[in-house]
């Protein structure tokens, strides 16, 4: 636990230690402030506490509530379909726009469209925006317009070409490499920030999955190979958003966040290891920058050499981490059940299956956390970009000429908001997924003695979960 405590932190060091932490620009360097100077173990132990007595509390709360909530929605209005193919068009000419500007635009990464439109705005704030909203990417991804513009150009004979059969024993493999190859490019690579080399990479993952949307067809393609499909599928099952059909009708109702991961289909094991990568790479991210990290690969993290020095031992950490997480997973899940008397490995494979939704949320807790100070500041710098995106001189919103602040990480009491929001989003995160967690139990026991028996390690890998990602907050780190 550190001990100093906002009555002994000089605003001097408090700016010094700013200036070494964030002064750098790059796709991570707003991540983090004065965070690791506050005394966090307090909040640490009551995090983990919160989850612990989350899982004590569901275990001796009547099943009935279960049953009365699942399903239970509110009608707010009426439903109305919003069609596809011109926002993904319109989605395709903006990613484009930014890319031939990512190779002529000034190539300053806070300044030129591409960097903060794929890093700040799409990866950070647009997956964010999904757990509101509930999957926005089938109207703005940018392939279904161009495919289905182009089946009108060349005419009937590609709109009734047979598309090749994606065998279902190849599961989400497809996706599982995409997303690593983009996970290691974003946390490995020497610059993934740098204009003309993002823009390169967001021309071969286009032409990549464009590619397989040709070949394996738009449905399978988008639905098991390309990655963000995926995932903003799953997050956005979390959104209290969604549509019912009812007497009257189609409508747009409120209900409990998670609930439609319930009913969904058990995932196959290349699901379940697609979910919990996308939990492992944030962890690393994390993780590979924290003193610990550096001082287990021989590096001295007061002459940090930036990512050259660490690029091979940061993949194979990369490579390694959702290789021990899916191992704690599946050993949490199938000895629990094991505990709980299911021995069958269909009813342990289904069960895993459904169990890993309850990951979802605490996925989606440690990308919140993790880059909620990058989303404060680059923000600010996107939206100023929006104003005149080609450095042309132009102010389309007013805002071209805004001064960027970050006088927030230099206000200790600013700061000890923002960390506690942080430790708030990961402590609910993982409070949700407990929930879930007992709420799938329920359904595949049918009885709430063998659900509790059967989460125990479960919960447990949870709580340490918990404890890791507050520890990831206050820890000592070069980024």
């Amino acid at each position: 636990m550190r001990h100093c405590g906002s009555a002994h932190l000089k605003p001097l060091a408090a700016a010094a230690f700013l200036v070494m932490m964030a002064g750098d620009a790059n796709a991570h360097g707003a991540e983090r402030g004065l965070v690791m100077l506050l005394p966090t173990g307090f909040y640490v132990t009551g995090g983990a506490l919160a989850v612990l007595f989350s899982f004590l509390l569901l275990a001796f709360a009547p099943s009935i509530w279960f049953a009365k909530g699942e399903g239970a929605s509110i009608k707010i209005a009426p439903y109305f379909a919003v069609p596809q193919i011109p926002f993904s068009c319109l989605s395709f000419l903006v990613l484009l726009l930014c890319v031939v500007a990512g190779f002529v635009a000034p190539s300053d990464p806070l300044s030129n469209p591409l960097p903060l439109l794929i890093w700040t705005g799409w990866w950070v704030g647009f997956t964010l925006l999904q757990v509101v909203t509930g999957s926005l990417w089938p109207w703005l991804n940018p392939w279904t317009g161009p495919v289905a513009l182009l089946r009108k150009l060349v005419g009937p004979r590609l709109a009734k070409a047979s598309h090749v059969n994606l065998p279902v024993s190849v599961g989400f493999l497809p996706a599982i490499l995409q997303f690593s190859a983009f996970a290691w490019f974003e946390l490995v690579s020497l610059a993934p920030d740098d204009p003309p080399r993002l823009s390169t990479a967001v021309i071969v993952y286009w032409l990549v999955n464009f590619t397989g949307i040709l070949i394996f067809g738009e449905k399978v393609w988008l639905s098991r190979g390309e990655p963000f499909s995926v995932f903003f599928r799953m997050i956005g099952m979390l959104s209290p958003l969604g549509v019912s059909q009812s007497e009257s009708g189609k409508m747009f109702v409120l209900r409990w966040p998670g609930d439609r991961s319930l009913v969904a289909d058990a995932l196959p094991p290349s699901g379940v290891i697609f979910i919990l990568l996308t939990l492992a790479t944030a962890s690393f991210d994390g993780f590979s920058e924290t003193f610990t990290w550096l001082g287990f690969i021989g590096v001295n993290p007061l002459e940090f050499p930036g990512r050259s020095g660490v690029m091979f031992a940061n993949t194979l950490g990369l490579l390694a981490s959702p290789i021990i997480l899916v191992v704690l997973f599946y050993k949490a899940v199938i000895a629990g059940a094991w505990l709980a008397g299911e021995r069958d490995m269909t009813g342990l494979m289904r069960l895993s299956g459904k169990l890993v939704y309850s990951i979802i949320p605490i996925s989606i807790a440690f990308h919140a956390a993790h880059y909620l100070t990058l989303l404060l500041v680059n923000g600010q710098y996107l939206l100023i970009m929006m104003s005149d995106p080609f450095a042309l001189g132009w102010n389309l919103f007013g805002m071209a000429h805004w001064h960027v602040t970050t006088s927030f990480l230099l206000n200790i009491d600013d700061v000890r908001i923002i960390w506690l929001t942080q430790t708030g989003i990961i402590v609910v995160g993982h409070v949700i997924g407990i929930v879930l967690a007992h709420a799938i139990a329920l359904r595949h026991f049918g009885e709430a003695k063998r659900a509790v028996v059967s989460q125990l390690l479960l919960a447990a890998l949870m709580v340490f979960y918990t404890v890791f990602g507050l520890w990831l907050l206050s820890t000592p780190s070069v980024g």
